[in-house]
C-alpha cells in the first residue's frame, strides 16, 4: 500500500535524512588509500548511534553489515570486509538511518584518489541521471515519468542501466510502495502524490546492464567487470515539485 505521510512523520523523515546526509559528509573525509570497508562500516555505526539514530540496514534482512559498501564493479549491497580501498577505486556508500520508527535512505559513489577520465565521466553523469530522474517529480506525475527521465539521459550517454534493482517508497519501513524503476514509460504506473515519500537511485553501469549476484547472496557486480555507480536521494513529493530529505 502506498502511503501518503502526516506532517509528523515528515518531520521525522527530515530528522533521518538530515542524519544519513550527514554520515555521508562525516565518511567522505576517511575515503583515502588503505582504509578497510569494516573501519568505514563501523565509523559509520558510530555516527549514527551518536546522532540518536539507528542504522537501517543491520541486519535487514539479514544484512551481515551496518552500511552497504560496494567497488568498482559490484553495483550495490556490499559487504564490508577486510578490503583496503586503493587509488583509482569507485566506493558507493549506500547508508540508512532510523530516527524515532522513521528511514532516511541515500546512497552516494565517490573517487578514491585519482581515478581515470572514464571512471570519472561515470560519477558525473550517473549523478546527473539522478537529478534528472527527480526534476520531474510533483504532485500528479507518475513513477514512470522518473524512469523514463533517468533511462533517456543514460541511453543517451551510453550507459548501462540496472533494471533488477529499483528505488522505492519509504516511511516506517526501509522499502515500501512503489517500486520506482530506472526506466519506463511516461504517463505510467503509480500517480505520485503530495505527502508520498520515495527513494529514487539510478545504478548505472559503464558497459553491459547486465548484472548478477555473488555467492554471498548479497553484492551485485556487473556482467563484464567494469565499473558501476550509484546515486540516490530520498525526497519528498510536493505539490508543485520535491524536497530533499537526505541533503549531502
Amino acid at each position: 500500500m502506498i502511503t501518503i505521510k502526516s506532517e509528523h512523520e515528515i518531520e521525522l523523515m527530515r530528522k533521518a535524512g538530515e542524519i544519513v546526509g550527514n554520515t555521508h559528509h562525516y565518511l567522505k573525509q576517511f575515503l583515502k588509500p588503505g582504509i578497510t570497508t569494516k573501519e568505514l562500516n563501523d565509523l559509520a555505526e558510530e555516527f549514527i548511534l551518536n546522532s540518536g539514530a539507528t542504522p537501517s540496514f543491520k541486519n535487514l534482512y539479514g544484512f551481515p553489515g551496518t552500511i552497504c559498501i560496494s567497488l568498482n564493479d559490484e553495483v550495490v549491497h556490499g559487504i564490508p570486509s577486510k578490503r583496503k580501498l586503493k587509488n583509482g577505486d569507485i566506493i558507493k556508500l549506500d547508508i540508512g538511518a532510523c530516527y524515532q520508527g522513521y528511514h532516511g535512505d541515500s546512497a552516494w559513489s565517490y573517487p578514491v584518489g585519482k581515478v581515470s577520465t572514464e571512471v570519472n565521466r561515470l560519477l558525473v553523469q550517473t549523478e546527473a541521471a539522478l537529478y534528472q530522474g527527480l526534476s520531474v517529480i510533483h504532485d500528479g506525475a507518475y513513477v514512470g515519468d522518473i524512469g523514463y527521465a533517468i533511462e533517456t539521459y543514460a541511453k543517451k550517454h551510453k550507459l548501462g542501466v540496472v533494471k533488477e534493482l529499483v528505488g522505492h517508497g519509504i516511511g516506517s519501513h526501509v522499502h515500501e510502495e512503489p517500486d520506482i524503476p530506472n526506466y519506463g514509460k511516461p504517463g505510467t504506473g503509480p500517480m505520485l502524490k503530495a505527502g508520498m515519500v520515495i527513494a529514487v537511485e539510478p545504478m548505472l553501469n559503464l558497459g553491459t546492464a547486465q548484472v548478477f549476484m555473488l555467492d554471498d547472496d548479497w553484492t551485485v557486480v556487473t556482467g563484464d567487470e567494469k565499473p558501476s555507480a550509484h546515486f540516490e536521494h530520498t525526497v519528498l513529493v510536493t505539490k508543485d515539485g520535491y524536497e530533499i530529505l537526505t541533503k549531502r
